[in-house]
């Protein structure tokens, strides 16, 4: 009895003292290995890939019953570029050396229950190291419950504080417990991962339900062996997978695989504690991220002594781009930002006193420094605004850019309120309004980043709104009001409201242009509180009372809001009671064009607007151009997940002909997120008074007459009142306005005192002649770093990876000019007028672009990833000297041939597998992703990296494309030729689609070059008189020539005796040439000749001469060009004649060839609006004789017609029509859409109801009437 008794107590105290909940004995030592690596590619054969690997054996003794100490020993670091199978990886050892120096240092961390807390290390220890660390220890937090088989938690670990789901089995012959960890990474309270450069890019949430460009998976695997002291893990596998596209995942995708292994080997006994001196907590094991500014992904360099650095590297830039872009330097920039981002403040500073006295380096110094995006840059402008020792310009020029690039962060933000009170910023008017736009701007990005945002950030702008409402100063009402719209802070709703009749708490009268700024100033609210938005903004259009323009506004505001179907519904009713035309005008074709949106945020609405614009078609449906209308237009890839849409609006009121307001705006959709591109808005206050509600004499046939009638109004500028600007211009990117400037009476009055016949000596005109008379020497750089946009999260190995685009512009113009004046001018301006001008030049202008998308592993240590790598280089470079006298309307031009080929503009692009570390910077690796099989120098990567062709032992896949053309044109008598080349090398998967599109190398060049020439070609002389003089001969005889070809035109070249139009023969047209011709009625007249010869030393010119002649007719327009090629045993010659009918047809009969009769072609078109009828317009193209050069380039052509007809949603119908013939009708199928057919020989291509802002249909620009009490049924 007792026996069995003492078993069973036996058996129990076994069964207590072995249990699973993870602990560690810290009298004891445990020895592990670990390997990390992360590997990045396509994840097929035969294609580059990048990847880094360490290697090290760590021990953990202990310190305390729950403290812990890490320790590191054999490190190893090893990178790998390449192909699969082909390369391995090699070992770095002096960045083995640099990490091991650290690691070997003790860590110490407190250990509970499976959880990792409190990290510890000296204070010399880097960041990063300490994350490579915490990938580490990241194989020891692991939650063990024995309660459960399968259950779900949140914990931390380095991604964050993440949902983890746990399932978990034990092996009963072993008693291990495997545990299988998945972590959902896009499920975490508190993420590992920085967005940087998207603040004003706006989550589109309907766009990523339709797809995702990252994608990514957590998985680990543990064993954990019971042991009287706890669960001991024994084994540990970290796997996580990423598939990153920059288009849609599903289209293919680049892939990260990041994999680490812990495998027990000892546990030993200790004899004491391990101890540890001085120590700084580091935190948890969620990842920290280092100085993400300073680490660029698309280079690494040696960053000691920086300033040093930089300030040769500015030199450097200033010398090479000083005549013309160097594109081979233009990446250096990048290294330029990098430098004075780890620079310390006294650094620039220095580099200031440095450069200021030098005019080029100064302006690449001020360029630059805007990238320094921390309280630094604020200092030193700061200082500068203090000293005063900045131009008004420069200030405005590089505050606009640092404001805009500077960190988000509180600190920062309360910074920069300061320049909203210096002197300095108000000394010049558009410096004080770059001030105050900036700001706003920056309160946005602040607000996108700190939800809910602060008032005090707005509070500066809400005081100068309200302090300039009370003053009744108008100006600073726009200005406050404006920056008021760039920060889009909800707080601001009720100062706003305050400016807005209806809404106000007091009664308020203010002018249009005011109203105007207050109701655009909501509209990036609407985003981020749309329903406090919509009230407001469906009070102010339903106000009936108010300017027709601000009802209109506030239509565009509401739609912003993206209202929901009721609140359409509400609109609609509002609508068909509505008595303003303009109103009724913009908001229906506003909801029409809406209603086709095919962009996933509009989607609800689209719907909305379709059932909005059925019930208001019948009555609405056919209002001209006359009044408001209002455009939306778009289009969105699935595939791609990218979009665009453009919007115009055009406002206008019942007191003026000229619109009130133009607005153009563009957006972008990609990946998830809406970026408003450039939006450009006028205006015309002034005008709009001056014009009225109509132009005397304007016919709107766009006449001499209009033209006329349109100057004689303009005329009468003195009668626009002082204190209203003539026109109001303004600019916004990326939904920031920048820019506003203000055409005001006083300023036109100044231009045409400065540039009228009467100007004297001291207009700045004048001055301007004489300083070119002495000549000219100006250049001009401006390198911009466009985009920066950035996206780290944490991955397993404690390593960062990093997702960036940076695209960024060297623009330059240089311009050495010399200008003489005979007769010298002597007390008047006029007397250009009579004088000869000559002009000698020589400059160039061009820019190049440089794009970067990088994806891979960013620290100041190592990189590694793909990369894609895009420069697009535009160089014209000019010399040539010119001739122009006014009096006798003669101009003339004389140039020099080309001697050396250039590329006048070129694209290249290349997808490598990247590699790169601090220990040996000089020799990053670089590979291209898609092997080149065939050359391996066609690679366009400038110095720097080593680009690596890999070893290639077989044959091309059948997927692999490559090609190469080079087409040229080329001129024997001016002997100068332009090619189009381009070089292009893909391999087609289809799983990868889209993406392979530009997996590859790609380049493609316009070309200008030297050509064989029949002569040595000294100069080019282009000359074009449009003086009075007679007839030239040659002019006389080829007339009577064409009189001989007209009398033999055949009636096969005329139209169908079907048409709908009733359109003439061409049998009539040629009667009628002749009848010109034979001077019936009249005699034509030389209007201008053009000549452009290739002079040859003593040789007779070569070239081409034009004449056009005019026959003045009362009603129908008829003009002549003749075109000769002048030289030696030559006859060719082009004539062409036309006849148009104003608003009815247009003929065009062209033969060219020896005597205009080697070949022939005629084009006629039509229109016709009958009482009752579609307005339709008719076009066709017949052909008897065309060249056979010709004819091979149309039938090249040809083979892409039905593709690109389906691009543009055509349809495509086979049947057989005219034979060497092209005819198109165009019908109006409504207000705002039309009808296209288009007939070939073989097949006829047609698409129905395309948006199209049709003409008007009535010639009348008298609008008497405004209501719709009189307006029809449709």
């Amino acid at each position: 009895m007792w026996g069995l008794f003492l078993c069973c107590l036996v058996a129990l105290a076994t069964s207590q003292s072995v249990h699973y909940e993870l602990g560690l004995n810290p009298k004891k030592i445990y020895e592990y290995k670990y390997v990390g690596a992360v590997n990045f590619g396509l994840g097929i054969s035969n294609l580059a890939e990048s990847a880094t690997r360490i290697s090290c054996k760590i021990s953990i003794v202990g310190a305390s019953e729950k403290t812990f100490i890490l320790q590191v020993s054999d490190f190893a670091f090893e990178d790998f570029n390449g192909i699969q199978g082909r390369n391995t990886f090699n070992a770095s050892s002096k960045l083995t050396q640099r990490i091991a120096s650290q690691l070997s240092k003790p860590f110490v961390f407190d250990y509970d229950s499976g959880h990792v807390s409190n990290i510890r290390t000296s204070v010399e220890i880097s960041d990063t190291i300490v994350n490579i660390v915490r990938g580490i220890l990241g194989l020891f937090q692991v939650t063990v419950k024995t309660t459960q088989i399968i259950y779900d938690l949140e914990e931390v670990g380095i991604h964050g504080n993440c949902q983890s789901h746990y399932a978990t089995e034990v092996n009963p012959a072993t008693k291990d417990m495997t545990i299988t960890q998945v972590v959902d990474v896009n499920n975490c309270r508190e993420k590992a991962a920085i967005y940087r450069g998207m603040a004003t890019a706006v989550l589109d949430e309907e766009a990523k339900a339709r797809g995702e460009s990252i994608v990514s998976t957590v998985r680990c695997v543990y064993t954990v062996k019971p042991t009287a002291d706890g669960g001991l893990i024994t084994w540990a596998r970290g796997l996580e997978q990423q598939h990153f596209s920059p288009f849609n995942v599903k289209g293919g995708n680049f892939k990260m695989e990041a994999k680490n292994e812990l495998v027990l080997l000892s546990v030993n006994e200790t004899a004491k504690a391990a101890t540890f001196g001085s120590m700084q907590s580091r935190g948890d094991l969620v990842f920290k991220f280092v100085n993400a500014e300073a680490n660029v992904p698309i280079m690494m360099q040696n960053l000691d002594d920086p300033a040093t650095k930089a300030a040769e590297l500015i030199k450097h830039l200033a010398e090479v781009n000083r005549y013309q872009i160097d594109s081979a330097t233009s990446e250096d920039t990048i290294k330029l930002y990098q430098l004075l981002r780890v620079m310390p403040y006294e650094g620039l500073e220095v580099l200031w006193k440095q450069f200021a006295g030098n005019e080029e380096q100064r302006r690449w110094f001020l360029d630059v420094i805007v990238e320094v995006s921390d309280a630094r840059i604020l200092k030193f402008f700061e200082t500068r605004f203090q000293a005063g020792d900045l131009s008004a310009n420069e200030a405005l020029q590089t505050l606009v850019v640092a404001f805009n690039h500077l960190q988000a962060i509180p600190d920062l933000v309360e910074m920069a309120k300061m320049f909203l009170n210096m002197p300095f910023s108000k000394s010049n008017v558009y410096l004080w309004n770059t001030v105050v736009l900036s700001y706003g701007s920056l309160v946005y990005k602040h607000c996108a980043y700190y939800t809910p945002c602060p008032v005090a950030v707005v509070q500066p702008l809400l005081d100068m709104a309200v302090e300039s409402l009370r003053n009744g100063n108008q100006t600073n009402m726009v200005l406050a009001l404006k920056a008021l719209g760039n920060a889009g802070h909800p707080g601001s709703i009720k100062t706003i409201m305050r400016f807005l009749p209806g809404v106000a708490a007091t009664p308020v009268d203010l002018p249009p242009r005011v109203l105007s700024a207050a109701v655009q100033s909501m509209r990036l609210i609407a985003a981020r509180d749309p329903h406090s938005v919509q009230d407001i903004a469906m009070s102010l259009f339903l106000q009936k009372n108010l300017p027709t323009e601000i009802r209109m506004l506030a239509f565009m505001i509401l739609f912003d809001c993206k209202p929901s179907m009721a609140v359409v519904s509400i609109v609609t009713v509002h609508l068909q009671e509505e008595k303003d035309l303009h109103v009724v005008s913009f908001a229906y074709s506003y909801l029409k064009s809406l209603s086709r949106s095919s962009t996933p945020n509009n989607h609800v609405l689209s719907t909305a607007c379709n059932v909005a614009v059925k019930i208001l078609a019948p009555r609405f449906g056919r209002f001209s151009y006359h009044y408001s209308k209002a455009m939306h237009m778009d289009w969105f890839n699935d595939d791609f997940l990218i979009g665009t849409a453009t919007e115009v609006f055009m406002l206008r009121s019942a007191t003026s002909i000229f619109p009130t307001e133009i607005m153009m705006k563009g957006k972008l959709y990609f990946i998830g997120r809406i970026l408003e591109l450039m939006e450009l808005g006028i205006r015309a206050d002034g005008l709009s008074a001056l014009f009225g509600d109509h132009i005397p004499g304007f016919k709107g046939d766009l006449s001499f007459s209009d033209f006329q009638a349109i100057l004689n109004v303009l005329q009468n500028w003195e009668i626009l009142p002082d204190d209203k600007p003539v026109l109001t211009a303004y600019s916004r990117a990326s939904g920031q306005e920048w820019f506003f400037a203000d055409l005001s009476k006083e300023t036109i009055k100044n231009i045409i005192k400065d540039a009228s016949h009467s100007a004297e000596k001291g207009s700045s005109l004048w001055a301007a002649i004489e300083k070119l008379q002495r000549g000219v020497s100006w250049h001009w750089t401006k390198t911009f770093l466009i985009l920066e946009v950035r996206y780290f999260q944490a991955t397993i190995l404690g390593f960062p990876l990093e997702i960036s685009k940076y695209y960024k512009s060297i623009s330059g113009i240089t311009v050495n000019a010399t200008v003489a004046v005979n007769p010298p001018m002597t007390d008047r301006l006029g007397q250009l007028l009579t004088s000869e001008i000559s002009l000698e030049t020589d400059g160039f202008i061009g820019f190049t672009k440089d794009l970067w998308v990088s994806y891979g592993i960013n620290t100041e240590l190592f990189q590694c990833g793909s990369e894609f790598k895009a420069k697009a280089p535009l160089a014209i470079p000019w010399k040539f000297s010119a001739k122009i006298n006014v009096a006798e309307k003669k101009f003339a031009l004389d140039f020099a041939p080309c001697k050396k080929e250039f590329d006048l503009v070129s694209v290249s692009s290349n997808v490598y597998a990247v590699t790169r570390n601090i220990g040996e910077p000089d020799l990053a690796k670089m590979t291209p992703i898609i092997p080149n099989y065939f050359d391996s120098n066609d690679e366009v990567v400038p110095t720097g990296p080593t680009v690596v062709t890999p070893e290639s032992d077989q044959l091309p896949t059948r997927n692999t494309w490559q090609r190469r053309d080079k087409m040229c044109a080329e001129s024997n008598i001016y002997g100068t030729g332009l090619c189009v080349e381009y070089k292009l090398r893909r391999e087609y998967y289809h799983e990868e689609y889209p993406l392979y599109y530009f997996l590859g190398y790609t380049h493609m060049a316009f070309k200008v070059g030297p050509a064989q020439a029949n002569n040595a070609v000294d100069k080019i002389h282009f000359e074009v008189n449009a003086g009075p003089s007679s007839l030239p001969v040659s002019g006389i005889q080829l007339l009577e020539t064409l009189r001989g070809l007209s009398k033999g035109a055949t009636q096969q070249e005329g139209l169908s005796s079907d048409s709908a139009l009733s359109i003439r023969s061409h049998h009539s047209h040629h009667d009628n040439l002749m009848e010109v011709m034979e001077g019936r009625n009249s005699t034509p007249e030389a209007v201008f000749n053009v000549n452009a010869f290739a002079i040859s030393g003593n040789n007779k010119p070569e070239g081409y001469n034009a004449v056009f002649y005019n026959t003045p007719e009362a009603t129908i327009r008829k003009t002549q060009l003749i075109v000769s090629q002048v030289g030696e045993d030559t006859n060719w010659k082009m004539c062409i004649d036309t006849t148009v009918t104003p608003h009815v047809e247009a003929k065009a009969n062209i033969r060219w060839g020896a005597e205009c009769q080697s070949y022939q072609m005629s084009i006629i078109s039509a229109t016709a609006h009958m009482p009752g009828a579609r307005t339709t317009i008719k076009a066709k193209i017949h052909w008897t004789r065309i060249p056979e050069n010709v004819s091979e380039v149309c039938t090249r052509f040809k083979k892409y017609i039905p593709g690109v007809a389906l691009l543009l949603q055509f349809y495509q119908k086979h049947e057989k029509n005219a034979k060497q013939e092209i005819s198109a009708s165009v019908v109006e199928s409504s207000a705002d859409s039309i009808d296209v057919k288009i007939k070939f020989p073989e097949y006829t291509v047609y698409r129905q109801a395309i948006p199209f802002p049709l003409p008007p249909v009535s010639r009348s620009f008298n609008i008497d009437n405004t209501t719709i009490d009189n307006f029809g049924q449709a």
